[in-house]
Parts: C-alpha cells; structure tokens; sequence
C-alpha cells in the first residue's frame, strides 16, 4: 500500500495546479442544470460526485465502439474495466466477476440475475443496439436490492425522441474470420424507428444477428461447450419497444418491453483437446444430440415518475421478467442424469432447462429536507417475487424443485452537503425481509440411491437483516474528491445448486443452514481527479463474508456450491490523459485482486486458500489510444492478463498445479469516418496480432477435462454501417 499511497499524494499535487474541468453534456448520460453526472443506478438525482461510490459510465459512442469490436455489451464492459473477469465468449457467463463477486445485471434498473438457479445467462438479455449507455457501480452494496455483491452493470436503453415527428436508425454489419472461411461468416441487421406527437412518443426496434464459427489464432475451430452454450454458431433475435406520455409538465408514464433470444444452431461437436500438452478443444460437424442451448428472456416494466412531486423526485416501477435458458446435452450420457428405473446404467440422455419468472414493485422518493436544504432524504420500498425451477426436458423430471423467493426491502438515505457542498456526508439503511419456500421433493437417483433419490423436507426459511452504508466525499477543488465508504451487499446462494446436491436422508429445508443468505461487505478509499487534460482515479478495497458462494468441483467434473468465509482486497487505478494533439487521448487501468477463503473441513473464520480462477478474475492492465476528430474515430487498446500462482495452507497437491495462470496479452483496434449524409463506416479488428492463447477461465479450472480447454478467438475483422435519420 506504501506505493499506492505515494501515487495518490503525487495526483492529488499534480491535480491541483490544472484548471477546473467539467464534463460536456455530450459525454454525461444525463445531466442536471450543472452538467453533472446523473447515475439512475444510484436511484438518487444527485450527481455522481455527491456520492462516496465508484462509478463509471460507459457512453453510447465508446459502448458501440467496443462491441464492434467484441460483440456485446458483456465484452464490451470487460475490456474496459481492469476489474471484471476476462469473459469466456460463451452464452453462460459462469465464473465472470466484478471485483471477485457476481455483479448484479439490470435493465434500467430491473435485475436479470437469478440467483435462485444461476444459470449465468443474466449478460444476454438484450442486444447492445438497444442501449444507450452501462453505469457500473464498484464493491458491493444493496441500491438495487438482491444480488449485488460485486457491483452494479446497469444497461439503460435507449430513450424517448425528443424532436416530432419520425426518426431512427439503422445497422448493418458483416464479421469474419482470419481466414474470411464461409462457416467464420456473421452478420447483424437491426433498426429503431421513433415517432414523437405532442405528448405521445413510441420507438420500436428488431436486430437479429447470426454468428458463426469462431477460430483461434493457430486456424483451429474454438471448442464447444455443449452444455452451457455457445455464442458462436448461433442466431439471436431482439425485439424492443417502449411508449411513452408525458403528465403534465413534470411527469411522464412509460412502457417499456424486450424479448431477446439467442439460440445454438448445433451443427458442431466437441472435439477433446489436451490440457498437459496444450491442445486446445476444438470442434467438427456433428449433429449434437437433444435441443441445441438457448437462452430466452422476456420482460415488460411500467413506470410512473415525476421530478418535481410536492417538491422532491418521484420514480416507481412495475415489472415483470420471464426467463428459459435450455442447456446442452452431450454426446456422452452425464452420470448424474443416470436413472436405471428409466433407462440401464450409462444409456440414458437427458437435458435441463431453468425457468424464472419475476414480479416487482420498485418505489423512490427523494428531495430537499424543507427548512434544511443541506440534507438529501430519500425513502424507497422495493418488492420482489421469484418463482425458479431446473427441470429434465427429455425425461420431464424435476431437478431442482419449485423455488418461490419473496423480498421486501423498504429504505432510507440521507446525504448531508456542508461547506458549499464541499464536505458531504452520506448514509442509510434497508431492511431486507426474505422469504425462500420450496415444497417437499425429492432428488435425483445417484450411484448411491440408484433407484430413487432421498426425500427432503420442504420448509419455508426467513431471513431478515438491516444493511447498512455509509461514507464521507471530500471535494476542496472543483474535479478534485476523496472518499472513504462502508457498504453492505445481499444475496442469496444458489439455492438449485445446493437443493439439488443433498445426499443424506432426513434434511428439513427450515433448518438447512446451506441456504441461508450471503452478506458481504465492501469498504474502500478512492481518490479522484478530473481536471484540465487529466481524468484519473485510485481506489482501494477490502471486503468479507462470513459465509460467501463458492463453486468447487466434485468428483463428476459439475461444480456445487460451498459456504465459507471469504475475504477479497484490491486496487484499482485508471487515467486518461489528452494530449496536445486535438484529439488524442490516452489511457491506463489497472486492476490488482486478492482473495482467499476458510477451506477447512471445520471451518475456523481464518481464511487459508487463494480463491481460484472460477472465484476471482486475474490482475490486468489496460493500455489504449483513442483519436477522435472531425469525421475519424479511432483507438487501439490491450489488455495484458498477468500470470497468477494459487496457493494455499498446506501446499496444494501437484495436480492441482495445473489451474495456475500463465498470462497472455490481446490487442484490439477500430478506425470509424463519419459521413454527413451517408452514415458512418467503421472497421475493427479484434485480436489484431492473432494471439494464440488459452482463456483465462479454461486455464484455471477443471485440470483434468480435456473438453474444458478453450482457446480464444483469432483475429476477426467486422465492418459496419450504420445511418441515423
């Protein structure tokens, strides 16, 4: 920490001597009648600097940049933050982590997450052409209730015209491989079409993208997962809508709807590779047996706000969210699926199939204490049904059984502005009460209880706590703040996961100690610094939970969930620098994640063990130039994944060795000219030097399963055309 320390007192000099700097309306998401940032993940209409969080936005410009390059917003939000796992360019976004815990996925505001059943489909819920731009909150904390514990991806979608009459815009794009082979061809058509009347305003938009295959930089097919899905080899289709009416001068009502689904089209099977001599999995024509992967979601939000209600902001939220994620079969029959009063031992196939559906309420309330203008309140009551089961489609089997989830979550925050807002401080409470019910059932045959599993008692365990935060945001200058905060997270574990691995007779859910929440706390200390040509920032954080999530592999290669103290600390430091030439900026993050964990049998609250590569994402750092000027657009960036040795207390056995990280490094670049009158062309090129190299997550799990070692792609070009009107 000492070489931290001394960075941030440097900046802090250096800042002070450079001219005050304020954003651009342009670059803010939103904006007040300063030109602050705006943050609606915040639930708060203060600007982001009156708050003692870490927070970035990532704006239509930049997000659509960099899912050119990449893909999707997932991608996209990867690349640009040191601190979130490298994804594994697959459908499940299992093991990707915001500081080394699950972020929460939300679209304005409404969580995609199933925690219940986590099937680590909550990064495609919608397709980026859709989204105007992401807000990420760091650490954990509780603003948009359950689920999170590593932060905040909040996608907020593109909003209402603001000229009558019609308008729009269109997209057409082309990807492919180094080799420009026919099966590593892709392509995306989309378009929003938007009509403003006086009060009235709708938009409506469709993008359907077919995806093909994927190449690693050696000219090898990137394996399949068949089981968790693929994002190659795939069609996806997203359908968007949202109307609108203004109340009066200072309300408005809307309706916003999306259906987004992306499906396998299975024409490829998995061919093992070799993790001791390094071959990667790879993949050839086949006919993959039961339905190809997909995931499916379909929600619809009404909302009611008013920004100046008996003084103060009113924003309340009714939603509904519907998901179906099918996961894979595989070529070989999975022993855990095995029921000899079914099928004899070893023949039978089966498939699972989650299924969600989610009904909420989310109510905000915030303005000026009367007679003390200094001090922000704001009260707020959120409601949240969840109904998630994991059903067995060939056999019609119940694997994890009907899970009904209830939370209500009132809460309370203040924000005390002293000194010409120059010294604030913030804090607040939410009692989060939670109910989890699940009926009688009974689990699957195993080796052990080959004709018929064990029966456990249904139960309906309660859980309620009070979380709390709180912090102080110290801003002498103009675009110079420090800040200190503690804030809790709530989640719950993977119920289905742990539901569906009990193995012993005689379990009652009510006093199953398994399924009780997870709590994590976040505290940290961050410097910021926008001033003049300097845009830079320092944070450090450490957070625990006493009974934290996490996946640890058994004996058939599928992972279960663990409860054990975890503890996880960081630094993060970024800067963007322009430089004198009109245009030219240039850019460093960097991203450093310890964790560790209480692996004894008897847990003794003392942490032992490094948490793994399905735990925690690798120490990164990032480095771009970005060119931005008249009609040209462009920037280059890598991302250098450094090497990671996991140790533990006693060493580890040799052959665990193997899920130690070697580090490898990826270069993306993309040039875009803006036409007046005939839209803009852009071309990019992920992994522009074809770098061969094995995931990150491949490389840090699953040691012995040579169908587990992925590659990641190649070098792909994508030209693209899009045209507003």
């Amino acid at each position: 920490m000492a070489r931290s320390c001394r960075f941030v007192a440097s900046l802090a000099t250096l800042a002070a001597a450079l001219p005050a700097y304020a954003q651009t309306a342009a670059e803010a998401p939103a904006d007040g009648s300063d030109g602050a940032i705006i943050v609606t993940a915040t639930r708060s209409v203060l600007p982001a600097n009156a708050l003692p969080l870490t927070i970035d936005v990532i704006g239509k410009a930049q997000l659509d940049q960099q899912t050119v390059i990449s893909g999707s917003v997932t991608d996209a939000v990867a690349a640009l933050t040191p601190s979130f796992s490298p994804t594994r360019g697959k459908l499940s976004g299992a093991g990707e982590t915001l500081r080394g815990r699950s972020p929460l996925y939300a679209i304005n505001g409404i969580p995609q997450s199933t925690p219940l059943r986590d099937g680590s489909r909550d990064g495609f819920t919608i397709d980026g052409f859709f989204v105007d731009r992401v807000e990420l909150i760091y650490g954990s904390n509780a603003l948009q209730g359950i689920g999170g514990t590593g932060g905040i991806v909040n996608q907020v979608t593109v909003g209402a015209p603001s000229r009558e009459g019609l308008s729009g815009r269109v997209l057409l794009q082309g990807t492919a491989d180094n080799g420009f082979s026919k099966e590593g061809l892709g392509g995306k058509a989309a378009g929003l079409v938007q009509y403003k009347a006086d009060r009235f305003d709708a938009t409506m938009g469709v993008a359907y993208e077919k995806r093909g295959t994927f190449f690693d930089g050696e000219g090898r097919r990137v394996g399949l997962n068949l089981t968790q899905g693929e994002t190659q080899d795939s069609k996806a289709l997203s359908l968007f809508g949202r109307f609108g009416y203004q109340l009066g001068d200072t309300g408005r009502i809307d309706l916003i709807v999306n259906r987004f689904e992306l499906k396998s089209d299975g024409d490829y099977i998995a061919v093992a590779g070799n993790k001791l001599t390094g071959l990667p999995t790879s993949a050839v024509r086949g006919n993959p047996p039961g339905k190809p992967a997909q995931g499916r979601t379909e929600s619809v939000a009404l909302s009611v706000t008013d920004t100046d209600l008996a003084g103060g902001n009113f924003v309340s939220q009714l939603f509904f969210n519907r998901t179906r994620d099918t996961f894979g079969g595989e070529v070989t029959t999975q022993a855990t699926f095995q029921d000899v009063r079914i099928a004899p031992l070893g023949t039978l196939f089966d498939q699972s199939q989650n299924r969600s559906r989610k009904l909420g309420a989310k109510f905000t309330y915030e303005r000026a204490v009367p007679g003390f203008e200094a001090l922000t309140a704001t009260v707020g009551l959120d409601v949240l049904f969840d109904k998630t089961e994991q059903r067995l489609i060939a056999t019609n089997r119940i694997w994890v059984p009907p899970t009904d989830f209830r939370d209500i979550a009132p809460f309370t925050q203040l924000n005390l502005a002293l000194f010409d807002k120059k010294l604030r401080f913030a804090g607040g409470a939410r009692w989060e009460n939670v109910q989890i019910k699940i009926d009688d059932y009974t689990t699957l045959a195993t080796t052990t209880t080959p004709r018929g599993g064990v029966a456990v008692a249904g139960g309906k365990p309660k859980f309620d706590d009070i979380l709390l935060n709180g912090g102080v945001i110290f801003e002498p200058w103009e675009g110079i703040r420090a800040y200190a905060s503690y804030a809790e997270g709530f989640t719950v574990p993977d119920v289905g996961r742990i539901t569906r691995a009990i193995g012993m007779p005689g379990v009652d859910i009510d006093t199953f100690l398994d399924i009780s929440p997870i709590i994590s706390n976040n505290r940290e200390l961050g410097l910021e610094v926008k001033r003049g040509p300097l845009d830079a920032s320092v944070t450090y954080f450490w957070s625990s939970s006493d009974k934290g999530q996490l996946l640890i592999q058994n004996a058939l290669l599928v992972f279960d969930v663990q409860r054990q103290r975890v503890e996880i600390e960081g630094l993060e430091v970024a800067a963007t620098v322009a430089l004198p030439i009109d245009g030219l900026k240039v850019n460093v993050g960097y991203a450093h994640i310890k964790g560790r964990f209480d692996s004894d049998v008897i847990p003794d609250g003392k942490v032992d063990t490094d948490l793994d590569g399905v735990n925690i994402s690798p120490d990164r750092l990032n480095l771009g130039a970005s060119f931005d000027r008249g009609p040209i657009a462009a920037r280059v960036q890598t991302s250098y994944y450094l090497s990671r040795t996991f140790r533990n207390d006693p060493p580890r056995a040799p052959l665990d060795r193997r899920n130690n990280f070697g580090g490898y490094n990826v270069t993306d670049a993309s040039i875009r000219y803006q036409s007046g009158s005939l839209g803009g062309l852009t071309l990019a090129v992920q992994n522009l030097f074809d770098t061969q190299y094995i995931d990150y997550n491949s490389d840090t799990r699953l040691a012995t399963d040579p169908f587990s070692n992925f590659a990641g792609r190649g070098r792909t070009f994508t030209l693209s055309w899009d045209y507003r009107f």
